[in-house]
């Protein structure tokens, strides 16, 4: 039978702090990175595909950090902090399963399989996962507190590989879209006209001088 251990947020406070310091920074620089790939014109499609592939990194970074600040809370029990991450991961299985229906729906961007795993089942099981050890928690289990960290963290992973893929595709849409002018613009070129150099006959003698006066 697994053994009930009490609550102390300072055997995981290190964990805590840089898990939600990362979290809160990852947050800020994603508003960041967002505005500039707005302002530089290469965020395309509709709201249902930026709802399915932008937002949700913030969502998971503010999760991380949400989570990170209960347990880090002085707390007394593991009532409270446990219900209160019970809570948060069953909010956050909800809005992944929305999420899961929104990458389905929209259509300016048709996902492979490495975007299933980290856009729709990584997030989904990493919620479940919370849900699960936030209960865990509350009735004094220890494994709660290890659970609730590797969702966590996980949920951190999760974002910045989703943000970096991002960056990656729309630097990838932003060279194609230049670089299929230049070829249009040498395909429609109209092909050079060659010079034409009047052909001189071979047996022509050249002219004599011309005739001295009064001859």
């Amino acid at each position: 039978m697994e053994e009930m251990a009490p609550f102390t947020t300072r055997s995981w406070e290190s964990f805590y702090v840089i898990v939600g310091s990362s979290a809160g920074a990852l947050t800020g620089l994603q508003f960041v990175v967002l505005t500039l790939i707005a302002e530089g014109g290469a965020i395309r499609g509709t709201s249902a595909t930026l709802s399915a592939f932008a937002s949700p990194n913030v969502v998971h970074f503010c999760t991380a950090l949400l989570v990170s600040a209960i347990l880090s809370a002085p707390w007394h029990g593991m009532g409270p902090p446990g219900v209160a991450v019970a809570l948060t991961g069953a909010g956050g299985l909800a809005y992944a399963i929305a999420v899961l229906r929104r990458t389905v729906r929209q259509r300016d961007y048709k996902p492979v399989l490495e975007d299933w795993v980290w856009h729709a089942a990584l997030p989904i099981l990493a919620y479940a996962a919370l849900s699960y050890a936030g209960l865990r928690l509350a009735e004094a289990y220890e494994s709660g507190q290890y659970i609730i960290g590797g969702a966590t963290l996980l949920l951190v992973f999760i974002g910045i590989h989703n943000a970096w893929d991002t960056v990656i595709y729309v630097m990838q849409e932003r060279t194609r879209r230049r670089e299929t002018p230049a070829a249009r613009t040498v395909a429609t070129a109209p092909p050079a006209t060659p010079a034409i150099t009047p052909a001189v006959p071979a047996n022509v003698d050249p002219p004599g001088p011309p005739p001295a006066p009064g001859s």
